[in-house]
């Protein structure tokens, strides 16, 4: 098998608990051969704990040196672009986290770079990869005539679980220019997307490009795009988004918000004609907790309950192994970034919706 040797660009909490321990747990598919964060304390601890060969400041300087087949690009949101642009004009491969970017003048230029690199760059959604999940895009035909649906995400802020369930080495070594320049960064990035909008418009958008986007990303493949958002209304500063999408023969709520409260309330539930699923997720900063799918079918005068298990492997070990795959294959990924795209124009949509409101 293919040995693919690694960079990870950002060193924060999402590579510290899942993606640096899931690379490692995949010895015969990825080396790790270099980290790259802002902050040079986290290079320095967080390079010597996973044996990293080398470590770097700067993402230009890293992919100059060489020596790499792939990047995993983890950082903060405002640099997703220019980091996975950089690593395609090198002609490496790339594994972006949600969201690809923030504004469509910047997914444009990543498909542009793609393109012309010849190279793969896949959006790390890795709720579309857990088993329940895939298995329920497979079995949804059992439900019938799909009548509603209904996405639900509301969780505790990560942190309350990842404090009591791992250790996170948090830098205090990140200067406040460079913090200021990523929230001015930020800030015109989304006034592209979206224009001259209300701060807290901002601030929901946000909520769509991160939490959202995993939400609506599997919706999109379960039930495929809405023809249009009907209402949508956020409040408490745009912590809170709920959204009426319309299928034409079938609508779909969505709900989410992030609470204090220690749990994670998460699914993707389809009423048919003659059946129900749920996709029931929970933390993925816990590996291994399972996804689960429950199924409620009639068939005749009978009526079956049931609750699969598929495997315990949990979602991100899943994401990589596929990330390794369509690398060496070849394959199209799934989770494109035209399939991005997608999500970006969803979002505006609900943006839109709310406005009207």
């Amino acid at each position: 098998m293919t040995r693919l040797r690694v960079g990870v660009v950002g060193l924060g909490e999402v590579a510290q608990v899942i993606h640096l321990p899931v690379l490692e747990s995949l010895p015969d598919r990825f080396e790790l051969a270099a980290v790259c964060d802002i902050s040079p304390g986290l290079v320095k601890r967080v390079g010597e704990r996973h044996r990293a060969p080398r470590g770097y400041t700067d993402v230009h300087e890293m992919i100059r040196a060489g020596g790499l087949d792939c990047v995993l690009v983890l950082n903060s949101d405002e640099f997703h672009a220019e980091c996975t642009i950089a690593a395609l004009d090198a002609g490496l491969d790339v594994l972006v986290e949600k969201p690809m970017c923030l504004s469509p003048r910047e997914a444009e230029e990543i498909i542009a770079a793609r393109d012309r690199s010849g190279r793969t760059v896949m959006v790390a959604y890795m709720r579309r990869f857990a088993p329940a999940f895939t298995e329920a895009v497979q079995r949804l035909p059992e439900l019938g005539e799909v009548r509603y649906a209904r996405v639900h995400d509301v969780i505790g802020e990560n942190r309350l679980i990842v404090d009591q369930t791992a250790h996170v080495d948090r830098p205090d070594d990140v200067p406040q220019e460079a913090v200021e320049e990523k929230w001015a960064r930020r800030s015109a990035l989304v006034k592209e997307a979206l224009g001259e909008v209300p701060q807290e418009l901002e601030w929901t958008y946000g909520l769509l490009c991160g939490l959202g986007s995993h939400d609506l990303s599997a919706l999109r493949e379960l039930l495929g795009s809405p023809r249009s958002v009907s209402a949508a209304r956020m409040w408490r500063s745009g912590g809170y988004v709920v959204a009426l999408l319309d299928y034409g023969d079938f609508v779909v709520t969505y709900e989410t918000g992030v609470d204090e409260q220690l749990r994670y309330d998460t699914y993707i539930e389809v009423y048919g004609a003659t059946g129900t699923m749920r996709v029931q997720y929970d933390t993925p900063y816990v590996r291994h907790f399972p996804t689960t799918l429950q199924l409620e079918l009639t068939a005749g005068d009978s009526y079956e309950r049931s609750v699969r298990r598929p495997h315990l492997k949990d979602p991100y070990t899943y994401e990589l192994e596929y990330f390794h795959d369509v690398v060496t294959t070849g394959v199209r990924p799934k989770t494109s970034p035209e399939d991005f795209v997608q999500d970006m124009a969803l979002f505006v949509d609900i943006i839109r919706a709310i406005e009207r409101s």
